[in-house]
C-alpha cells in the first residue's frame, strides 16, 4: 500500500494524512469545491476536488470518489468516520475496484449497519442483548411486543442511527402516534422505515468498546469510554476509561466486545457498544460501528496508540503488533466536541469566518482540529470545529486540566459550544460521575452563557 485517497473532510482528514504521513504513504484528499483551501488540503501530497460543496454531489458522491482514487492512482481508500464510512455499498465498490477499503469488509459493514441483523449475530455469539423484539409489522404486533415487556419502551430504527427514528413509549396511549412517528422519520432517514422494540432502561450509562481486529484472527480490544453525556441522542463529551462503572462490569463489557468482534472475523477499528444497567448491574449489547469514532482519541490518550496509524497499517495486512496482554492504561482521558453552535439559541449552527483562533495549551492537552484563524466555517456539514481532549494521571486531574483550557480557549467571529462545556463541567453530578444517558437534556434547564 503506497497511496491513501482520504474520503472525507474535517479533523479526521486532517488526521488521516498525518497518520500517512508518519508511515510514509502518500496521501490525495477528496474535497469539494467549498473545501479546496482547507487544512487537508494543504497537507496533503495532493488534493482533487469531486464536486460542488453539497455533500451529496461530493462527499457521498461514490462515483466521483472512486475516479479520483482510481485516476490519482490511490491503492486504499480511508473513509474516515460520517459521509461513507459505514456504507457497504461504496465498501464492496472498493473492493470491485482493486481498492482497499480502510475497514472491514463490506459483509460485514452490511450486517452490522443493520440493527436487528446485528442483534441476532450478538444473539448467536451470546452477547446480552435489551429484551426486545424482532423487526415490527404494524401497531398490533407493537402492542402485542410492549404487553411482554412493559412499559416504558422505545421504538428503534432497523437501518439506521444517530438518534432518528426513536421514540420513547411510556404508555400504550402513546404507542400508535410513537409507531407512525419513528416509521416515518426512519423511512425519511435511511429509505427503510423498518422498527423494532426495546425495553426503556431508565438508568443507564452508554459505554463503548475499541476493538481491533486482523486478516490474522486476532482481536483485540483497547479499552472501553463513557458516552452517557448526550443531547437527543448525539454524544456531547466522553471520556476513557468508564471509571464510574464498576471493574467487574467492565470486564465483562470489554469480554463481550471481543466475543462479538471475533465471531463475525472482524478486521481493522470498530466500537461495540453497550448499554449498563446500573439497576441490575447487566449491559446490553446497543450497535456496532464499523469505522473509527470521533471520541477515539480518549481511547489513545489512556493507551499510547495510534489508532490511525494501526487501521492503515491492519488494512495493508500486518498482524496486530502487540498482544492483549501488552496494552496497557494510563491514567484518564476527557474529550470535548467543540462545534460552530450556539448553545443560547438552541444549538443553531454558526458558520462564517473565524477571526480569531487561540486554542489552550498545557500538560496532557491536544486538539484535533482542522481550523485556524482566517478559515471559513461552511454551512453545509457538520458543524464540529475541534476535538478537545486532555489526559490526567485521574479523573479529577483530567477534569481540573480540562476546565483550565477551556478557559483559556478563545474563538471569535462564530458561536461555539465552548462555553456550554465550561458549564457543564462545573455541574455537580459531572465533577462526581454521578450521570446516566439521561440526565443532560433535563440539567441543560440550567445553562447559563
Amino acid at each position: 500500500m503506497n497511496r491513501v485517497l482520504v474520503a472525507n473532510r474535517g479533523e479526521i482528514a486532517v488526521r488521516v494524512v498525518r497518520a500517512c504521513r508518519a508511515l510514509g504513504l502518500e496521501s490525495v484528499v477528496a474535497v469539494s469545491a467549498a473545501d479546496r483551501d482547507s487544512m487537508a488540503a494543504r497537507l496533503a501530497d495532493r488534493a482533487v476536488c469531486v464536486g460542488p460543496a453539497r455533500p451529496g454531489l461530493s462527499y457521498l458522491n461514490q462515483d466521483a470518489l472512486l475516479a479520483a482514487a482510481l485516476g490519482t492512482g490511490a491503492d486504499a481508500v480511508h473513509p474516515g468516520y460520517g459521509f461513507l464510512a459505514e456504507n457497504a455499498a461504496f465498501a464492496a465498490a472498493c473492493e470491485r475496484e482493486g481498492l482497499r477499503f480502510v475497514g472491514p469488509a463490506s459483509e460485514v459493514v452490511h450486517t452490522m449497519g443493520n440493527k436487528l441483523a446485528a442483534r441476532e449475530v450478538a444473539r448467536k455469539a451470546g452477547v446480552p442483548l435489551v429484551p426486545g423484539s424482532d423487526r415490527l409489522s404494524d401497531v398490533g404486533e407493537a402492542r402485542a411486543v410492549a404487553d411482554g415487556i412493559g412499559y416504558p419502551l422505545l421504538f428503534k430504527a432497523a437501518a439506521g442511527g444517530g438518534g432518528r427514528g426513536i421514540r420513547i413509549v411510556r404508555d400504550a396511549g402513546e404507542l400508535a402516534d410513537a409507531f407512525d412517528s419513528a416509521s416515518g422519520e426512519a423511512r425519511a432517514a435511511f429509505g427503510d422505515a423498518t422498527l423494532y422494540a426495546e425495553r426503556y432502561v431508565t438508568t443507564g450509562r452508554h459505554i463503548e468498546v475499541q476493538v481491533f481486529g486482523d486478516r490474522h484472527g486476532r482481536v483485540l480490544h483497547f479499552g472501553e469510554r463513557d458516552c452517557s453525556l448526550q443531547r437527543r441522542y448525539q454524544k456531547v463529551l466522553e471520556e476513557a476509561p468508564a471509571s464510574a462503572v464498576p471493574e467487574h462490569a467492565r470486564e465483562a463489557i470489554r469480554r463481550s466486545a471481543v466475543l462479538l468482534a471475533g465471531a463475525i472475523g472482524y478486521e481493522n477499528a470498530g466500537t461495540v457498544e453497550f448499554l449498563y444497567d446500573e439497576e441490575r448491574d447487566e449491559h446490553y449489547f446497543l450497535e456496532m460501528n464499523t469505522r473509527i469514532q470521533v471520541e477515539h482519541p480518549v481511547t489513545e490518550m489512556v493507551t499510547g496508540l495510534d489508532l490511525v496509524r494501526l487501521q492503515l497499517q491492519v488494512a495493508a495486512g500486518d498482524p496486530l503488533p502487540l498482544t492483549q496482554e501488552q496494552v496497557t492504561f494510563t491514567g484518564h482521558a476527557i474529550e470535548c466536541r467543540i462545534n460552530a453552535e450556539s448553545p443560547e439559541q438552541g444549538f443553531r449552527p454558526s458558520p462564517g469566518q473565524i477571526t480569531r483562533w487561540a486554542p489552550p495549551e498545557g500538560p496532557g492537552v491536544r486538539l484535533d482540529t482542522h481550523c485556524f484563524e482566517g478559515y471559513v466555517v461552511p454551512p453545509f456539514y457538520d458543524s464540529l470545529l475541534g476535538k478537545l481532549i486532555v489526559h490526567g494521571r485521574d479523573r479529577a486531574e483530567a477534569l481540573r486540566r480540562t476546565k483550565a483550557a477551556l478557559r483559556t480557549f478563545e474563538v471569535d467571529g462564530v458561536a461555539t459550544t465552548i462555553p456550554f462545556h465550561r458549564w457543564l463541567l462545573e455541574q455537580p453530578d459531572v465533577e462526581s460521575g454521578r450521570f446516566g444517558t439521561r440526565w443532560l437534556e433535563p440539567a441543560m434547564s440550567g445553562f447559563r452563557p
